[in-house]
């Protein structure tokens, strides 16, 4: 008896069973199957020296995390081609007190990116970027400086995955 109900019961529990496991990302064209960045390039001349290697791999880890394109080692087989520059890197004074003290600073970050894609004719694509982070006015930036990179980098590598998502 108690075998019957263990069939039954694991019988029961098959049929309901999801038949592919994982998700289907069908928010990009079909035809696109893996991706290369070319490591981006450096124009703020206020940005820490490695910051453009950083974010150049938060890239490639978030795209290849969270879409269904693979990495590539080389651009020429690439579906999609990013390439980009940092053009921004700044901090500027946010919420004024009485004697013109700042209570926050804010870190801004901008970058320009070129999105190519060889299986639809060589389309281009341009998008600009633009994420902050506020602190608190009594820290130094260099005490708090990853820590807001990190979120930071986190909201633009999700703009450039919103942007490969889009309705081209």
């Amino acid at each position: 008896m108690k075998y019957l109900m263990i069939i039954v019961v694991l019988g029961s529990l098959s049929s309901c069973w999801p038949t592919r496991v994982g998700f289907v990302d069908d928010s990009m064209p079909e035809e696109w199957k893996d991706f290369y960045i070319t490591p981006l390039e450096l124009n703020a001349a206020t940005a820490p020296a490695n910051y453009n290697a950083t974010l150049t791999e938060s890239l490639r880890n978030g795209i290849q995390n969270n879409t269904r394109l693979k990495m590539l080692t080389r651009i020429d087989d690439a579906d999609v081609q990013i390439s980009g520059t940092v053009n921004s890197y700044n901090t500027t004074p946010q919420a004024l007190t009485n004697g013109d003290n700042a209570q926050k600073n804010r870190l801004t970050v901008s970058v320009n990116f070129t999105i190519i894609t060889p299986t639809k004719g060589l389309e281009k694509m341009q998008m600009t970027s633009t994420r902050f982070a506020d602190y608190d006015a009594s820290q130094q930036l260099a005490d708090v400086e990853s820590q807001l990179l990190e979120l930071i980098n986190q909201q633009i590598v999700q703009d450039v995955i919103n942007k490969l998502r889009s309705n081209w």
